[in-house]
């Protein structure tokens, strides 16, 4: 009898995580760390690279002894969505305004969930925009117009 006893999620997940944790410590090599009590400008990375690598090795590990679960199947609906409104966001925000920008982006990235309600989502974006605009431009005085030019 051959159980295999692999949660290839979790393994998966844990060597994503071992992986970015190698590639931020390999792009941090040069900066100095200094010492706890002065602090250079690669000691938090390198800490915080080093505790994402340790929570990759506990879940790749845990990945080993856990019950058997393959990968679930590729959704595209959530993947093009938000690439989608990333690409809106992208596109629209240098003409169109942060209160348009953000409606349209909440709009694409809403329709990702497999349940998507409209009026849900509408009132959802709306929420968003009037916070982003009272944040970024009232709260913080960035220089981004609110409405299209």
């Amino acid at each position: 009898m051959n159980k295999q006893r692999t949660d290839f999620p979790d393994l998966a997940f844990g060597g994503f995580l071992i992986l970015l944790a190698t590639v931020a410590l390999v792009e941090i090599r040069n900066l100095s760390i200094g010492t706890a009590a002065d602090m250079g400008p690669g000691y938090v990375p390198r800490a915080l690279a080093c505790i994402i690598m340790g929570f990759g090795f506990v879940v790749a590990i845990r990945g080993f002894s856990a019950k058997r679960r393959l990968l679930p199947a590729v959704k595209p609906r959530p993947i093009l969505s938000v690439l989608i409104s990333l690409a809106v966001f992208a596109l629209l925000l240098p003409r169109g305004g942060l209160a348009l920008t953000t409606l349209a982006t909440m709009a694409c990235a809403t329709f990702a969930t497999p349940d998507y309600k409209w009026r849900e989502s509408v009132l959802f974006a709306v929420i968003i925009t009037v916070l982003t605009v009272l944040l970024f431009v009232s709260a913080l005085g960035l220089p981004l117009s609110i409405w299209p030019r």
